[in-house]
């Protein structure tokens, strides 16, 4: 994992520009914004995904693998944190003295150009930028972005607009959320994560409180996560909006209602109130759209115009994602990959399914983050009927002598229920015999599990 170097200057002309593991969620989307600006692109990724597909279909260049004649001559690289120094396309254009600029620099230049809202948490920033996103597009701002994820509507995770507003997810796993000239913070949650870089849960939050407080103008935050409210509680901020079902939230969930494939609430701000149905399900998703909304009557939109522009919301890629249906059993894929994020899409997921079985196939993301919460893998995985745990998807990591899917499998309460299969070919196969008319097979993870989804619905078939 390489740290990112602010010090680099931008180039005032960024030339043709090389993006080392281009097809990743931050990565693409600051790769079609390049495209966009009429810059020649290159890169590589160590496989052929759908974001790969989709860049190349605008014009970019991509190899994959990594290997030092991938390199070509560009005059501009851009990196991300998930890189090992010796990646041999890093190396050589560290040879060659080219400039080389961590994709959080550039997207901060980028973003430069308006007014930025960038979300952070660590659960629910994709959902939460993609409601932002579209909803300005609806009250006609035509916002810039760049997002973690497709958002459906718009078919696209990056894009620059006509309006003064440039809508981004801010990444805090690294702290280069604190490099962006921030207008309006919006925090979704600071649930504990990235431990491993932050040392402390204590240090984790105090990056949030220094990303809030350097906003420009507002604060929007959780009024129901423990940790936001910790966050909360050390601000300095002058503007601050809370959204939540908590009594003292500025915009107020009441009267929810996620029991069905549609989740149902009512906003109040103040002494106004707004009845919301959102077509994507879950608890959390009524959240999300509170901070949404608590984003926009902040900017200072009318809060019923706000509501109205947010409810329609279909989604992003990867998200509680509908993939195919064979023999009457549907399967979704979603990224969650932390023990909060999987219970919140085990819940959307179990309320939709209604009598059906819920079968999740598992992979865990980084050793770090299964060491550190097997037991918490392995108590909220019980939320489905079946449980097919998959071996470790690394990343950015070496692997830890010991820790393996086993971990989290090992620790379920009823073993009657888990299925450990750290054979990616066994488990499509495993999965399909388990599934029934009516049932969910989702598949759940932040690695490259969803490639499993053409696999499962072969294996459906058979």
């Amino acid at each position: 994992m390489i740290k990112p170097d602010y010090t680099q200057p931008i180039p005032d002309d960024l030339g043709t520009v090389h993006f080392i593991g281009i097809g990743g969620s931050g990565m693409s989307g600051i790769a079609r914004l390049t495209l966009g600006m009429g810059h020649k692109v290159t890169g590589s990724d160590l496989r052929d995904t759908a974001n790969v597909k989709a860049l190349r279909d605008l014009g970019a260049e991509i190899d994959i693998g990594h290997a030092a004649e991938n390199l070509g001559n560009p005059d501009t690289v851009v990196v991300t944190s998930a890189l090992w120094p010796t990646n041999p396309e890093l190396l050589l254009a560290q040879e060659r003295g080219l400039p080389i600029l961590h994709r959080s620099a550039l997207l901060a230049h980028l973003a430069s150009r308006g007014r930025l809202i960038a979300v952070a948490g660590a659960h629910g920033k994709t959902t939460s930028t993609g409601m932002v996103i579209t909803a300005l597009n609806r009250l006609g701002a035509d916002p810039s972005f760049v997002n973690g994820g497709v958002i459906q509507e718009l078919g696209a995770s990056a894009d620059f607009g006509s309006g003064e507003f440039f809508v981004i997810e801010a990444d805090e796993s690294d702290s280069s959320f604190l490099h962006y000239k921030t207008d309006v913070a919006l925090i979704t949650n600071v649930d504990p994560d990235h431990l491993d870089h932050f040392g402390s849960l204590e240090a984790f939050e105090g990056e949030f409180v220094k990303f809030a407080d350097s906003a420009e103008s507002l604060v929007v935050i959780s009024s129901d996560d423990p940790g936001a409210t910790r966050v909360r509680s050390r601000l300095t901020h002058a503007n601050v909006l809370s959204f939540g079902t908590a009594g003292s939230a500025n915009v107020r969930v009441v009267a929810l209602d996620s029991s069905g494939p549609k989740v149902s609430f009512k906003l109040q701000f103040g002494d106004l109130e707004h009845q919301m149905e959102l077509s994507v399900p879950g608890h959390h998703n009524a959240l999300n759209a509170a901070g949404a909304v608590a984003v926009l009557v902040g900017l200072g939109f009318d809060f019923a115009q706000a509501c109205d522009a947010v409810q329609p919301f279909s989604g992003t890629q990867r998200r509680f994602e509908l993939h195919g249906q064979v023999r009457g059993v549907r399967v979704y894929d979603d990224f969650a990959h932390h023990p909060t994020e999987v219970a919140a899409a085990l819940q959307g997921a179990r309320a939709v399914v209604g009598e059906g079985k819920l079968i999740t196939v598992f992979q865990p993301h980084l050793y770090s983050r299964t060491r550190i919460f097997q037991q918490e893998f392995a108590e909220v995985l019980a939320m489905s009927d079946q449980v097919v745990c998959l071996d470790i998807y690394a990343a950015r990591e070496d692997p830890e002598p010991g820790v393996t899917g086993a971990l989290i499998a090992d620790r379920f309460a009823d073993q009657s229920r888990m299925h450990y299969v750290p054979n990616w070919d066994d488990a499509p196969a495993v999965a399909a015999r388990l599934a029934s008319s009516g049932d969910f097979i989702i598949t759940m993870g932040c690695g490259d599990v969803y490639r499993m989804v053409p696999q499962l619905l072969a294996a459906l078939e058979e």
